[in-house]
């Protein structure tokens, strides 16, 4: 049963308390919760002894399709879990005093009620008794002295410990100079879309969906023939690895810091609040599928030929002398050469910007990252991108030629540009 009728509360109450966490703070801005949570509260009155799944709040709540499939999308149970945060964040603020209490207990979706327990008052203790009689002991004379000798030598301590701190403050400016440059130029003009907000943006990096284990097996799952078996999602390439790496390198030089959540995890509340920077492509960032991507150099799967089922990157519109379509090394010889693209284009929200940092491979992934962290390669795009001169950078989308030695992105060469 989902809701409790321990207490003398009816469903206007219930309901008023529903409405009164919607308007909160907590919940202000987050559309998506606001509509679960109003479902959960529904199907608790209205629908209490019925089954409720993720299917069920999928298609009905988030329009998904119908072929959706819980156990390749984990937005249901993300978006529960986000529930439950809020709630919390709730009760412990502007909720404090609330008679009522909302929960979603874990493992199930159905919404509780419940009467807040009444705090009992502690019991007076009584004051301890006087004491009859106070003895009063003297200290001797030589214990007096050893004290102050003991002071003395504690206030010369600190004053010697702080002008070692004094001096060593005075001389930091000098020693921090010559770093001082590093957040100038290229790379500042580069990434200011995701460094002038107040907020830090997310990084959302690939993370697959694999069938079987590391100890007999693992491959890409497969939908048609995969629906019945145990999925993970929670291993990622080496390159998504180095390259956030390299990512948080680079804005903490620009004097800010960057927030990191796996593919999987990511929701669309996430690309209208935010500045996104999505590591890893298509095939692996899912993710990638639900907001504006690139549409110059777009990923897609070879259909023909020895090549078929290989990632591949299609220019869309090449120009005289480029190929149409980029492929990294074949997948029966050594890794050497695979191909990636950079792309800025504009979020969903006002003012909110998408960077797509993706090769077909992990390693030509790492390479692109790679490409906008250092000055001279960005000097070089920022100059081929029409009209980001003096003023903002341009939405663009650029292909990078990522040379590989021993599983390392050891150059990067820009390709083409297009800007959008």
């Amino acid at each position: 049963m989902a809701v409790t009728r321990t207490f003398g509360a009816g469903p206007d109450q219930f309901f008023q308390q529903i409405d009164n966490i919607i308007k909160s703070h907590s919940l202000r801005g987050s559309e998506s919760l606001c509509k679960l949570l109003q479902y959960l509260a529904n199907q608790a009155f209205y629908h209490p002894d019925a089954p409720l799944k993720e299917y069920q709040i999928a298609t009905e709540v988030y329009g998904r399709p119908a072929d959706f499939d819980p156990q390749t999308d984990s937005t249901i149970r993300v978006q529960a879990g986000r529930l439950r945060l809020k709630l919390a964040e709730y009760y412990a603020g502007e909720g404090a005093a609330d008679p009522i209490l909302v929960k979603i207990p874990k493992g199930s979706y159905h919404l509780t009620f419940e009467a807040r327990p009444v705090e009992q008052q502690p019991q007076a203790v009584p004051p301890p008794e006087a004491p009859r009689s106070v003895v009063v002991e003297t200290v001797p004379v030589r214990w007096r002295i050893a004290v102050v000798f003991l002071l003395v030598g504690l206030i010369v301590s600190l004053i010697v410990l702080g002008s070692l701190l004094w001096n060593r403050k005075l001389s930091e400016p000098a020693m921090a100079a010559p770093s001082t440059p590093r957040a100038l130029g290229p790379l500042a003009a580069f990434w200011r879309p995701f460094t002038n907000g107040v907020e830090e943006p997310w990084v959302i990096f690939s993370n697959a969906a694999f069938v079987g284990r590391p100890e007999t097996g693992m491959r890409y799952y497969n939908s048609r023939q995969d629906s019945k078996n145990t999925v993970y999602d929670h291993y990622t390439g080496v390159g998504e690895v180095l390259a956030i790496h390299a990512l948080d390198d680079v804005f903490g030089t620009l004097g800010r810091r960057i927030r990191v959540k796996r593919g999987s995890l990511f929701t669309l509340d996430d690309v209208r609040n935010n500045n996104l920077i999505f590591v890893g492509s298509p095939s692996e960032n899912l993710s990638l599928l639900d907001i504006p991507g690139t549409q110059e150099f777009v990923f897609q799967r070879v259909t023909s030929g020895p090549r078929q089922g290989d990632l591949s990157i299609v220019s869309k519109h090449p120009k005289t002398g480029e190929p149409g379509t980029y492929l990294a090394s074949p997948s029966n010889a050594p890794l050497t050469e695979d191909y990636a693209v950079v792309g800025l284009v504009p979020g969903i929200g006002s003012a909110r910007f998408v960077m797509i940092l993706a090769g077909t491979t992990t390693f030509g992934t790492q390479g692109a990252v790679e490409f906008v962290c250092r000055q001279d390669s960005v000097d070089k795009l920022l100059h081929e991108i029409p009209g980001s001169g003096a003023g903002p950078i341009r939405p663009f989308e650029a292909l990078v030629r990522v040379k590989i030695a021993r599983g390392v992105p050891v150059a990067t060469e820009l390709v083409a540009v297009r800007a959008r």
